[in-house]
């Protein structure tokens, strides 16, 4: 679907907007007038987009302000060469309203959105800062582990057989099967590149050249992505952000949003959780390279992987506490497990549909981890790290996790697990570092 061949609501089709269309347009919609104050002329207006794909401004005004987005014709990293639909606003727009409805208040509210434009007017959030650039700073956000739990049981459950009829559960899979040119990103660039040699691959070289060779030479770990892929291609388990990485979570100490669910489909649970989890693996590698003084972030470092504990934790509580009273869908039905015998048996099921489900979660996690360094768009979680052989130090621990998470997935049967791995490799060397 292309959005351009769209009407629009008395508004022309779709153009670049820079900052004097962008003024004229944002002045021709009352609320958004009413939500700024002021004249449009004194508008503040600042293109911030630091992301991959997209334009986003801050407006401010007298009375508030607003964040825009753009979908571009194109993956903004890269340019015009790598064209991509404009669909995906109207799919990031749709997650947005059921992520409101599932889990409120941990989403921003959207004030205006314009398919034709691939636009979307949205809550301005302030003071939160990019999750990311937070623990870059070594900041911790009490909040998170709660709101982060809420927003994936929420979204998932509801979103899962176990809530809904088949009959709803396959409206949601064809409300979102479009947006197949977003998952054929995460397709090639999770599950494909980084194991092969791509031109846009990269990495921190000469350091991790061994390690990018050896794993494109590693058919065991090329086995164990691939089945990862197949599942992320093959099952429509929940609607699941896409995209939920570090970068994605705007926080503060007392809040936490998710934003930009532009890769939004139905696809495997694990996947979001594998994602936020990798992702805060990977800044607790990272940190070490941030550290001025040796030590000095020794207990941020126990509150990360305290963290780390707490989202599978509670995600884990939340959903099955869902599951239990909640359970409204064509999966499992009740009439199958009637009885004291019943109840336990079924009890035992959702155990083990946990195990399942945590057995996806470390898979994916490291999944993360390895495209983040060896493939096409980084964290700055170890860009930032201004020295190049201590950023590959950090940078090959992570990998070194990754690579045994995904190939020995069954031997971490708990969350500490994990975090122990991880605690085991944060002083560990490289050969390039002796």
């Amino acid at each position: 679907m292309d959005l351009r061949t769209q009407p629009g609501s008395g508004q022309s089709a779709y153009r670049i907007l820079r900052e004097a269309d962008l003024r004229d347009y944002l002045a021709g919609l009352p609320a958004i007038v009413t939500q700024l104050g002021g004249r449009s002329a004194d508008w503040s207006i600042t293109e911030v987009g630091d992301g991959n794909l997209n334009l986003v401004f801050i407006v401010k005004g007298a009375s508030g302000g607003v964040a825009v987005k753009q979908a571009l014709p194109y993956v903004r990293l890269v340019g015009e060469s790598w064209p991509l639909p404009l669909s995906r606003a109207h799919y990031e727009h749709l997650a947005l309203v059921h992520q409101a409805r599932l889990a409120p208040m941990l989403v921003p509210a959207v004030r205006h959105h314009d398919a034709p434009l691939a636009l979307t007017a949205m809550e301005l959030l302030e003071p939160h800062i990019i999750m990311r650039k937070g623990l870059i700073e070594a900041t911790r956000y009490p909040r998170f582990v709660e709101d982060i739990s809420t927003f994936l049981a929420q979204t998932l459950f509801f979103t899962s057989d176990l809530a809904l009829s088949a009959a709803e559960k396959k409206e949601g899979i064809a409300a979102f099967a479009g947006n197949h040119a977003l998952c054929k990103i995460t397709e090639d660039l999770i599950f494909t590149d980084p194991y092969r040699i791509a031109e846009q691959n990269r990495w921190t070289a000469p350091y991790l050249d061994g390690v990018a060779a050896a794993l494109r030479e590693d058919q065991e770990l090329h086995v164990a992505i691939s089945r990862l892929k197949l599942k992320f291609m093959a099952g429509p388990e929940a609607l699941i952000h896409g995209d939920l990485h570090t970068g994605s979570i705007m926080v503060t100490e007392s809040q936490t949003r998710v934003i930009d669910p532009e890769f939004a489909f139905y696809g495997p649970m694990g996947f979001d959780i594998g994602a936020v989890i990798g992702n805060l693996l990977m800044a607790y590698l990272a940190s070490a390279g941030h550290e001025r003084t040796e030590g000095e972030r020794a207990s941020f470092e126990v509150w990360l992987l305290e963290t780390i504990e707490g989202v599978w934790g509670e995600f884990a509580r939340k959903f099955l506490a869902l599951w239990r009273s909640e359970a409204n869908g064509d999966g499992y039905p009740p009439s199958l497990f009637t009885g004291e015998a019943g109840a336990a048996r079924l009890e035992a099921e959702r155990q083990a549909y946990m195990a399942r489900l945590f057995q996806d979660t470390v898979g994916f996690a490291a999944a993360k981890t390895i495209r983040r360094i060896l493939g096409l768009a980084h964290n700055i979680d170890f860009e930032w790290i201004a020295d190049e052989k201590q950023r590959a130090i950090c940078e090959a621990r992570a990998l070194k996790l990754a690579r045994n998470m995904m190939l020995e997935a069954p031997s971490y049967t708990t969350i500490g697990a994990v975090t122990y791995a991880a605690r085991e490799l944060r002083h560990w060397q490289p050969d390039f570092a002796r």
